[in-house]
């Protein structure tokens, strides 16, 4: 089968953000405990952080990690999780129905981001709290010194600020599973009013309001519309969240969910614009897609967990290499929209539906999905181009016509490289792929990486941790005055060349 992509020079999308390439970590199964901090095992630090596990983080090069949740803040109350260990309470956490130790909390999360090269993105509680204690978190975190909460701060032994710069305000509060689930109106106004409170404190501090759980809900867009009529002029940022599954074994309308993906940041970007509209304003909303993965495998298991114990095997999905396509697609989808994604979180990163998986006590490895979250983060960075693609699509009653191709093309800026990520969804046909490339010259090929030839259902274990891994034996090559790829059927690929000066 053929295809044909089309770049332009002058036809640029936007600057990637690099928070684009954001993650989670919520106190939630074996992300903290047994995850990031594991003071017993064989590689942790001084301060019980695993040195495997930072050392997969980098490879990521994760600029971004929203924590401490989820489902898991909306009854979280900070305070339990500093000041001496053996003062802080154990708690039962409704949201997972597992008991919170705060072994781990604010001030290690701040010590550990800054082991692992990177910043916090802090979620406050706005389900069983509210405004006092949103605005005590940001005084304590952030306050040099002089008041009440910043001179708490410094008597547990963080004596600079940590100066996060991006707040989250509540999780997911159309959610009925959600403690404190609001109306659109409560949240809205609830939302706003918080906000204000932050920013008087710092008006120089990113803001990002909930959207609805997820766009199956019957709230969606309707939530979004009312929450941004209340606080539009006092958030930065309206957040999205949505996760793909397989439950069915459909893998052409599995591979077409990032089509959906698609459809989703759309309305949400029409709805904003809406708002901004009848409001006259001319800020334009940006979003932040803070949670996005896969996540079906673990679903049956969660339901056997025994409930209320410290750090249990919750949302441990084992992913497949068809997973690592989806994926693919979906870093593809969020490329695409980077004129208004400009912050995204792979939910989450280690152990709970992540890229990194460990043992307690054990080996660390990485999952499949792992390979093309990497690769987009190191090389996806530089202005987004929008890319013709001419190919064949399929018919799918799920998502419609989709096409055999999806592609995002990054140049990064210095004039140096044109990257593509290109998935092909074809089960069983090799893509040759023409390039024609204007205002670009093309030297020479400088990689082409491919994920590709193995069976849909196979995965990376602890004992073979390396099964489904990428080389680098992807053919690109010139003919005549033309650039062609081979793209093997059901793979995905980065294609990377060297620009003439």
């Amino acid at each position: 089968m053929k295809a044909r992509i089309r770049i332009d020079r002058e036809y640029v999308i936007a600057e990637t953000d690099p928070r684009l390439f954001g993650s989670f970590l919520e106190h939630l199964g074996r992300a903290i405990y047994g995850g990031i901090w594991e003071p017993s095992h064989p590689s942790a630090d001084k301060d019980g952080f695993r040195q495997d596990v930072l050392d997969l983080i980098a490879e990521l090069d994760v600029p971004l990690v929203r924590y401490p949740g989820g489902n898991f803040v909306s009854s979280f109350n900070w305070e339990d999780s500093v000041g001496p260990l053996e003062l802080r309470p154990r708690r039962m956490d409704l949201a997972w129905r597992s008991v919170e130790p705060n072994l781990f909390g604010l001030n290690e999360f701040m010590k550990w981001t800054k082991r692992a090269n990177t910043k916090a993105m802090m979620a406050v509680n706005l389900g069983t709290r509210g405004i006092e204690a949103a605005g005590a978190l940001a005084e304590y975190c952030n306050h040099p010194g002089g008041s009440y909460w910043s001179d708490l701060r410094k008597a547990h032994g963080a004596s600079e600020p940590h100066d996060i710069r991006m707040w989250c305000l509540g999780n997911e509060m159309d959610g009925p599973w959600q403690v404190g689930q609001k109306t659109a109106d409560e949240y809205g106004r609830l939302a706003f009013e918080t906000a204000k409170a932050i920013k008087l404190f710092d008006p120089s501090l990113e803001l990002i309001a909930c959207g609805s759980s997820f766009p199956a809900l019957p709230t969606f867009p309707h939530w979004e519309y009312t929450v941004m009529d209340h606080c539009y002029d006092k958030v930065d940022y309206l957040s999205l969240h949505q996760y793909q599954g397989n439950t069915s074994d459909d893998l052409s309308t599995y591979l077409a969910a990032s089509t959906g993906m698609d459809r989703f940041i759309d309305t949400v970007t029409a709805t904003c614009d809406h708002v901004m509209a009848k409001k006259r304003s001319k800020k334009k909303m940006m979003l932040s897609f803070d949670e996005w993965n896969v996540w079906f495998h673990s679903l049956e298991s969660d339901k056997r967990q025994e409930p209320w114990t410290v750090g249990p095997h919750l949302l441990e999905d084992i992913y497949t290499f068809e997973d690592s396509l989806v994926v693919g697609c979906l870093l593809n989808s969020l490329l695409r929209h980077a004129d208004r994604v400009k912050i995204a979180c792979l939910a989450q990163l280690v152990n709970c539906i992540a890229p990194i998986m460990t043992e307690n006590g054990g080996p660390s490895w990485r999952q499949t999905i792992f390979w093309p979250f990497m690769y987009a983060s190191r090389c996806g960075r530089g202005m987004v181009m929008d890319a013709r693609v001419t190919v064949d699509c399929y018919e799918n009653p799920t998502h419609g016509p989709t096409p055999y191709l999806d592609a995002a093309t990054v140049h990064d800026g210095t004039g140096r490289f044109l990257t593509a990520f290109l998935v092909n969804r074809h089960p069983t046909e090799n893509l040759y792929l023409g390039w024609d490339v204007s205002g670009l010259e093309i030297a020479e090929l400088a990689e082409h990486i491919e994920l590709a030839g193995f069976h849909p259902k196979e995965t990376n274990t602890a004992r073979e941790p390396d099964k489904v891994r990428p080389s680098a034996a992807g053919r690109t090559q010139k003919e005549g005055d033309s650039w062609i790829s081979v793209l093997k059927p059901l793979s995905w690929n980065m294609v990377r060349f060297n620009l003439a000066d």
